[in-house]
């Protein structure tokens, strides 16, 4: 016996496949009938542009991976075959390599979008989450990609930044054995990479951008006022701060776009090397495992993190000590229940831990922990308004502070290290995860402006 036909409201061709699969409802939840806050503003580009460069990556990937040979012999020689012979291979290459930063571009902005806006607050805790997963998953496709080339820098940038796993006690060296594969980064190592760059961390990325943006559609979409546009609805249930996303902010980020391609083609026709950051000159000489490049460092977006690993001296590990310390008596002082007495402890057993450990553990810990703190972020602002707009002065000042500090370390971490390179490091690293470790203490602190009911909007 056959089941009765699903009832819907659409005839013809897409009334036999919403009567199969919800086409039309997944249009009108997601598109047509998502209502957005109507005073979204420039920093609501970046989102939609991060999802364009996620497309061009993977459409200029699996046609770069036609003609590349992940061999430790023939890649490098395969690159060029693709830069040379390929018809419009050099065109899809530069695509790649200037979309893979373009996209920490944009995911940077997308992200200081949200701190400003707070948009990590609730209820929107699991859309920061998710973002922030695909930040993590990001840094390991660019890794993973970024020994493909096999040259110069790939290499030696690859064999290093394994080798710090080697520095986690009792476990490290055959940690960092079991990831390359071998005593040495070698042909075994960039068939792993491969496998990881053009499957694995993909098929992850895609499904963490789908959790992102249905755990956003969700709850609904944060605005530059901070307030929640459910709150005022309509007769009909609609929010009157609310416009349709399509067409309104569809034709709105279809300007973005071609502003945003206008100048991504600059950069692919006239400077796609961008004097060194987007492409290294060193990896265009073929590997050779026994000569080191002069310095050794990573693609501009991850020079920030980098640059916090290699402040982590002897000497820094003692002020780390003293400032994980200080925050245990703050904690006893401060926190209530069961956090009294076991935030103290934590903090003693960590100082004790450092105390026996090499301070190359500690780089690491501290270049993973600048990652994984942002995920805590929901948790540690305890500011009663989401906006920057509505926050006391002072708070401004300690983001501008924040910013200008990761600014510094991503540019010390292109630069060879020398003494006062260090110190500055050292000081804008203490910057940084004081900034998100204290939040809990200065975010409830000074005088706030009260949110208005309804976004603020000029009709434009």
């Amino acid at each position: 016996m056959m089941a009765d036909n699903k009832e819907v409201s659409t005839t013809g061709l897409t009334g036999w496949i919403d009567q199969r699969f919800p086409l039309t409802s997944t249009w009108k939840n997601h598109l047509s009938e998502y209502y957005a806050p109507k005073n979204f503003n420039f920093w609501y580009f970046f989102g939609s542009l991060a999802l364009l460069v996620l497309v061009n990556q993977i459409v200029t990937g699996i046609f770069l991976t036609m003609n590349y040979k992940p061999d430790s012999v023939l890649a490098f020689a395969s690159v060029e075959y693709i830069m040379r012979e390929v018809p419009w291979g050099w065109l899809i290459r530069y695509m790649h390599s200037t979309g893979a930063s373009m996209f920490f571009v944009v995911v940077y902005l997308h992200m200081f979008r949200g701190l400003m806006y707070g948009s990590y607050r609730k209820p929107r805790e699991l859309v920061w989450i998710f973002g922030c997963a695909i930040f993590l998953c990001l840094m390991a496709e660019a890794f993973f990609g970024y020994l493909l080339p096999w040259g110069q820098m790939s290499f030696w940038g690859a064999q290093v930044i394994v080798n710090l796993f080697s520095a986690i006690p009792f476990v490290g060296p055959d940690l960092s054995l079991w990831i390359r594969g071998d005593y040495v980064v070698s042909d075994v190592t960039l068939n792993r990479f491969f496998a990881f760059h053009v499957i694995a961390i993909p098929l992850v990325l895609i499904g963490l951008v789908i959790a992102h943006i249905v755990a956003l559609h969700e709850v609904g979409s944060n605005n530059p006022d901070g307030i929640e546009i459910k709150a005022k609805k309509d007769a009909n249930g609609i929010p009157l701060d609310g416009i349709p996303f399509h067409p309104y902010y569809s034709v709105h980020d279809f300007f973005g776009v071609c502003v945003f391609l206008m100048v991504f083609a600059l950069i692919v026709f006239f400077t796609p090397e961008m004097g060194g950051y987007f492409l290294e000159s060193n990896n265009f000489v073929p590997a050779n495992p026994l000569q080191t490049p002069p310095e050794i460092a990573p693609v501009w977006y991850f020079t920030a993190f980098y640059a916090m690993l290699r402040a982590t001296t002897d000497p820094f590990k003692i002020v780390l000590m003293i400032v994980i310390a200080l925050l245990g008596v703050l904690a006893l002082i401060r926190a209530r229940g069961k956090w009294k007495l076991g935030l103290p402890v934590l903090a003693a057993a960590i100082v004790v831990f450092m105390f026996v450990t090499e301070s190359k553990f500690w780089g690491v810990v501290v270049m993973g922990s600048a990652v994984i703190t942002l995920f805590f972020l929901p948790w540690l602002d305890r500011s009663p308004v989401k906006s920057i707009r509505y926050r006391p002065l002072f708070h401004k000042v300690f983001l501008g502070i924040f910013v200008a500090a990761f600014l510094i370390l991503a540019f010390l971490g292109t630069r060879p290290p020398s003494p006062v390179a260090t110190l500055i490091a050292q000081g804008c690293a203490l910057i940084y995860f004081a900034f998100f470790l204290g939040m809990p203490f200065w975010t409830p602190l000074g005088t706030f402006k009260q949110p208005p009911e309804r976004v603020r909007f000029k009709p434009h």
